[in-house]
């Protein structure tokens, strides 16, 4: 499980070097992701100058207590709601940049499918199955954001325990997410892609966690998104590949005999032997 984990974080790696080999294919994602993280960092700035305000709200219990447990449990609250935040962030960077750059992610993605050689997929995804599948993602995405902020609430482990949870929910969404495009073209049914990522889990949650970890670098998330894209491409050829060579791989039980019936074999048993033949 953990080389399969790093395995994923290793094809993000291979995403980030088509910046060296195919500068000009991933600049074509960088707009999109520039509009989507400014709208992002919009929302953002505002809400960490109110995060004050927002824990005297929701803690109107604590005003009594002394300090400074007052202002730990307020600080704390504080570092939950915006580590929730973040995780939200994620995802809804992923569904805004992948649908406003629709068109530039399309011809990324192709760009990948013919380095890696092989038959290119001929199918596309419309314009508004992205945008159904970003409404999905950031529902998704609010749910977890959601979770990681109940988690934080916990004594003393909440923290860490919200903020791993949290990235490594927001790296499996944006995983499927990213792929969604790789096996949409090859023609793969919801049920068999979740079969595939399925069968990848531990490689396709490290190459989640590794793209949510670089989302959260100032910056990062607009270098990293063309990257992602090509390396989710990457993740979903490998996934198909393994579970091919598997199935040919796969042994097949030799044929038994079939074994009389029981009454045939009662009847063998009760026959009269001729004594002249006493193998009979």
């Amino acid at each position: 499980m953990i080389r399969e984990f790093f395995a994923g974080v290793r094809i993000l790696l291979r995403g980030f070097s088509m910046w060296r080999t195919h500068p000009k294919l991933l600049a074509l994602g960088l707009i999109p992701a520039f509009i989507a993280f400014v709208a992002l960092v919009a929302a953002l700035i505002p809400l960490g100058f109110t995060l004050g305000s927002i824990t005297d709200w929701i803690t109107p219990f604590a005003d009594s207590w002394l300090s400074p447990w007052r202002e730990l449990l307020r600080v704390g609250l504080g570092i939950v709601i915006f580590i929730a935040a973040l995780a939200l962030a994620g995802t809804v960077f992923t569904a805004l940049t992948l649908t406003i750059g629709d068109p530039f992610y399309q011809r990324i993605w192709r760009g990948v499918e013919r380095e890696l050689g092989g038959p290119e997929p001929s199918g596309e995804t419309g314009f508004w199955t992205t945008v159904g599948e970003g409404i999905r993602l950031v529902v998704l995405g609010i749910l977890v954001a959601l979770l990681t902020l109940l988690l934080g609430f916990m004594p003393l482990v909440g923290g860490v325990l919200a903020s791993v949870t949290g990235v490594i929910l927001s790296g499996r969404l944006l995983a499927r997410e990213l792929t969604a495009r790789a096996f949409d073209a090859r023609g793969i049914t919801t049920y068999t892609r979740s079969e595939l990522l399925g069968s990848g889990r531990a490689r396709v949650i490290g190459f989640g966690v590794a793209t949510q970890l670089c989302f959260l670098v100032p910056l990062g998330a607009i270098v990293t998104m063309p990257a992602a894209v090509a390396g989710s491409t990457i993740l979903a050829r490998s996934l198909q590949d393994s579970r091919e060579v598997s199935q040919v791989a796969a042994p097949t039980a030799p044929e038994r005999p079939l074994a009389p019936p029981p009454a045939a074999m009662t009847a063998q048993q009760n026959a009269p032997r001729d004594p002249e033949h006493p193998s009979a």
